[in-house]
């Protein structure tokens, strides 16, 4: 039962080039027989789990650097093609100009005071408002 067949159907390897096994060792461990399904399952538990932690991660980096949290949060845990996703948001933010912090009111009010619009009086009396 084990020996080889050629692809008409002849038992003697000598009729055709083309040989196949006549059944597939039945019994032997093969690629998933080591760990059944559980294992399985628990690889792939575990890589989707690490999947969503990095989503998490470059959900929140998105977010900070105002780059549509959500979708890039919906495109890295996507199974398998998530993986690629993270790796594009992390080129993307790696060549994007960084932002610049936002200004308070009282960086606006220092500035407008180095260029000489305002007097320092109304400087301070605008501060004093302002840090309160």
């Amino acid at each position: 039962m084990y020996g080889i067949v050629n692809i008409i159907g002849h038992n003697n390897p000598k009729d055709n080039l083309y040989y196949m096994p006549a059944m597939m060792y039945q019994g032997q461990p093969g690629m998933m027989s080591h760990g059944g399904p559980v294992m399985g399952l628990l690889v792939m538990i575990v890589l989707w789990l690490v999947q969503l932690v990095i989503a998490y991660f470059v959900y929140k980096d998105a977010k900070d650097q105002k780059m549509s949290a959500p979708l890039w949060f919906i495109l890295t845990i996507i199974p398998c093609f998530g993986y690629l996703m993270a790796v594009l948001y992390v080129i993307i933010r790696e060549v994007r100009k960084p932002l610049e912090p936002e200004k308070t009111p009282v960086d606006i009010l220092k500035e407008r005071y180095a260029k000489g619009e305002i007097t320092t009086e109304e400087f301070e009396t605008a501060k004093n408002i302002l840090v309160k």
